[in-house]
């Protein structure tokens, strides 16, 4: 834990790129002032952050901007996501509250508690979310003035076996997950991950996670940014949880990058 990390960095990628790979949930940074807030021990916790985080995603992303014939941007979250989770709606509208992890997370991978009840989202919501959100919106515009159209890559991770938070665990859990959006995936940006993703096993559809990101000024309005969620079950890649990364990390960071090659043109 440290004192000031930055919340978030954006990674500039070649200028005529539009491609933004998003890797919001990578990190273990918990701040020092934050912590108090969070009920577990520290055993405790660092065991939570080994089933939450989505490790190594982003090396992952960082080698795939790498090898990629027009290097992507990348949107690096640099806090954990138990001090706030940027892809969450930040209202009613966000289906997780129910298990106690919307925006701000109130329970644990487990449903044990993580937060006290009755404890105020709002000052880690002003702090961290709305900024976060903010600069991820300007990012998609800057890709959407200067390209025409934005292309956003959600980085992710889930383990082998289901964790109790998860409210549609029940269904397949192959090695790639692409998660698509009805207005935001059109059918080529996944055609083009399926066939990046070949070399990597099976890919599915929209289980066990579901939906992409988009900042939620266009969301549902501008067409011109695309999204797609891509979900890698952790024992392609990596000992779980919250273990080293293997050899399958640099097969995953290739077929990324060939994702990347097929959407930049």
């Amino acid at each position: 834990m440290t004192d000031a990390p930055p919340a978030f960095e954006l990674l500039p990628g070649a200028p005529h790129s539009p491609v933004i790979l998003h890797v919001p949930h990578s990190s273990r940074t918990v701040p020092a002032d934050v912590r108090p807030g969070i009920v577990l021990s520290d055993a405790e916790l660092e065991r939570e952050l080994d089933h939450m985080t989505d490790s190594h995603t982003a090396e992952i992303a960082e080698r795939a901007a790498e090898l990629a014939g027009l290097t992507p941007w990348r949107f690096v979250n640099r806090a954990s996501r138990l001090v706030v989770d940027p892809e969450r709606f930040p209202d009613e509208r966000e289906e997780m509250t129910a298990v106690g992890m919307g925006a701000v997370y109130t329970r644990t991978s487990h449903r044990a508690v993580l937060r006290p009840d009755g404890a105020d989202p709002e000052p880690l919501i002003e702090r961290y979310f709305r900024p976060y959100a903010r600069a991820m919106t300007e990012a998609v515009a800057d890709r959407l003035s200067v390209t025409g159209r934005a292309v956003i890559v959600d980085v992710h991770s889930y383990p082998a076996e289901p964790l109790p938070y998860e409210l549609h665990g029940e269904g397949p859990r192959p090695p790639v997950c692409l998660g698509t959006d009805d207005f935001h995936t059109p059918s080529g940006l996944l055609a083009a991950a399926r066939d990046a993703f070949a070399a990597c096993g099976e890919t599915g559809l929209d289980s066990p996670f579901s939906g992409t990101y988009v900042p939620l000024d266009f969301y549902g309005e501008r067409a011109e940014v695309n999204a797609l969620m891509v979900e890698i079950r952790r024992d392609t890649y990596m000992t779980e949880p919250g273990g080293p990364a293997g050899p399958g990390l640099s097969r995953l960071a290739e077929s990324l990058a060939a994702l990347v090659d097929a959407v930049s043109g």
